[in-house]
């Protein structure tokens, strides 16, 4: 009852507004009582439900429904029978769907050398169909009477308790449809953000109303740039073009910082949600952890912990600074908006560089060189604040403390994805400093940390945005050694995604660098199967390295083989 009570007198005092206007969905005492009264497993089961009534209708029967007890808290029971009449169970949105433009037998299955895998990466291809989700148009006719963003086309969605569309995710789910040739659907998931961007100026998280004051990493302009080089679709790039800019602006408008350094003048961006109250979707996540904070550093913390959502790596000791550095601290300790990360900033250098390369292909010369110059000016101050000359890599600044943070992921290696950098040999030193870090040693994945403290973006999960981007910046170097590690780093990963498979039937949003095929785990919830980028990047990574993977059953077999073989030669050399 203390934590209810707690929240009772935070939310009489926030100042940020909240994280949507809905009074059922984001603030008020049905979101309030409901899940603090821990009815599901997963708060987000609670926000995802659909109303039966209008909203006053719902609102007005439980104001009289508290007016019963003394101190207007609802009784369990009471609360179960008041969601039976007013709600229905999540997933009522969606109208059955199959993507038309599913293809049994895509071309890049063709390329993969070994038939376990090419077997795999076909029943991968399937899995879009279990994915696909369209809205029922009451979603667009009565949107109060629901969460969900409505959406003008169908979606592919992650899976498990993400059932709607999220947008970083989108990146690897969309190049892993644009393999499987099923360009329809893509283009439809390109013109839903764009159909965002105009509703709200930006991508939001997701397609759920409390999702719609925070935005995940920016991807849209590289899923642009990703359809038009499978496409060549000029009309659309003109189509798109506005919203991508309109994105970007807000970005830099809303999520960037200036520093001032020996005289020069450098901006880079961060994750930065002034949001009040805790999120409706982990709402007693967030209640319990800031138990015991005054008033002003529980908004405080949960305005923190609504940047690390918007970061897309919810939750990791990354974001933690205590006593301004970063060398221990707790959960509670999350300062999100005080960090400049190397990923972010790598990504919008490539979101500079694409934009610069689209207005180009429309014939805009003017506007590209406007984002040449702003790439020039980002690699400038990347290298100037980020980049470490002794460690030979990049690293997150910390504005507290005007420092870098030296600790590993491989999000320090985002800048050769991006090939955001002015010196080759820069390229060559973070292989090194990757090499040293130790984060190569583990079987089956690069670690997303070396630090277990608990959460779901730390030791010993890997995910697989992580490994691409990291296998795909390794690619780009013109060093053998880089091709070479990025291959073992490929071959790793595609037999950890094919053992679990095989184990599970399933494949999984992260995995455990120690187990063959062992699905992740820590965190706010249980590991989600489906899974959108998972698949996503499995399939690029066969579409790139095909000719060269091999599972593991297959190499022992071959090696059996090859054993027979030479026994039954030297039998024959000899009789």
């Amino acid at each position: 009852m203390w934590i209810f009570s707690a929240f009772l007198l935070v939310s009489e005092v926030w100042a940020l507004p909240p994280p949507c206007d809905s009074e059922i969905y984001c603030t008020g005492e049905i979101l309030k009582q409901i899940q603090t009264a821990k009815l599901f497993n997963d708060d987000k089961h609670f926000v995802d439900m659909k109303l039966t009534a209008a909203p006053e209708v719902v609102l007005g029967a439980f104001q009289n429904l508290t007016s019963k007890f003394p101190d207007g808290v609802v009784p369990r029971t009471e609360l179960q029978e008041f969601l039976s009449t007013f709600f229905e169970e999540p997933g009522k949105e969606f109208e059955p769907w199959v993507p038309p433009d599913w293809r049994d037998n895509p071309h890049f299955l063709s390329k993969i050398a070994d038939t376990t895998l090419r077997e795999w990466a076909k029943q991968l291809n399937g899995l879009w169909k279990s994915l696909g989700r369209k809205l029922r148009d009451d979603v667009r006719i009565h949107p109060e009477l629901y969460s969900s963003i409505y959406t003008p086309h169908p979606v592919v969605v992650p899976g498990g308790r993400f059932r709607e569309l999220y947008y970083w995710d989108s990146y690897w789910v969309l190049n892993g449809l644009l393999l499987s040739e099923m360009t329809d659907t893509a283009k439809g998931m390109i013109q839903n953000f764009l159909f965002l961007v105009d509703k709200y100026g930006f991508v939001p998280n997701g397609c759920r109303i409390y999702f719609e004051r925070r935005s995940q990493p920016p991807f849209l302009a590289l899923m642009v740039e990703s359809f038009y080089e499978a496409t060549k679709d000029h009309e659309f790039i003109k189509l798109a073009l506005p919203a991508l800019e309109r994105e970007y602006n807000f970005w830099m408008q809303n999520r960037s910082v200036s520093l001032d350094l020996h005289g020069t003048t450098h901006v880079l961006n961060r994750y930065n949600v002034e949001v009040g109250l805790p999120r409706p979707e982990s709402f007693t996540d967030d209640v319990e952890l800031a138990e015991g904070l005054s008033p002003d550093a529980q908004e405080k913390l949960w305005v923190e912990l609504k940047a690390g959502a918007e970061s897309g790596w919810d939750y990791t000791s990354r974001w933690y600074i205590n006593s301004q550095n970063q060398s221990g601290g707790t959960f509670k300790d999350t300062r999100t908006s005080a960090i400049l990360p190397a990923d972010l900033n790598a990504l919008m250098c490539r979101n500079e560089r694409v934009l610069a390369y689209l207005y180009r292909i429309v014939g805009n010369e003017e506007a590209a060189k406007r984002y040449d110059q702003a790439v020039s000016a980002r690699i400038k101050a990347i290298e100037s604040l980020l980049w470490d000359p002794e460690m030979g890599s990049w690293f997150d600044y910390n504005l507290l403390s005007n420092s870098r943070h030296l600790s590993f992921y491989p999000s320090n290696l985002a800048p050769l994805w991006a090939q955001c950098y002015s010196q080759p040999s820069m390229g060559e030193r973070a292989l090194q400093y990757l090499k040293a870090s130790g984060a190569l040693k583990y079987p089956n994945g690069v670690p997303t940390s070396l630090n277990v403290s608990g959460q779901q973006w730390d030791m010993p999960n890997a995910w697989p945005p992580l490994q691409h981007m990291l296998i795909e910046g390794l690619s780009k170097l013109n060093s053998t050694e880089a091709k070479e590690t990025a291959f073992d780093l490929t071959q790793r990963w595609i037999y950890t995604n094919w053992r679990a498979y095989v184990n599970y039937d399933a494949m999984f949003e992260k995995y455990d660098v120690n187990g063959d095929g062992k699905p992740g785990g820590g965190g706010e919830y249980e590991v989600q199967l489906g899974f959108g980028w998972t698949n996503g990047v499995a399939m690029q990574l066969l579409d790139q390295y095909g000719d060269r993977l091999m599972s593991r059953a297959t190499g022992v077999s071959f090696l059996l083989e090859t054993v027979l073989i030479c026994c039954i030669l030297i039998i024959l050399l000899f009789t």
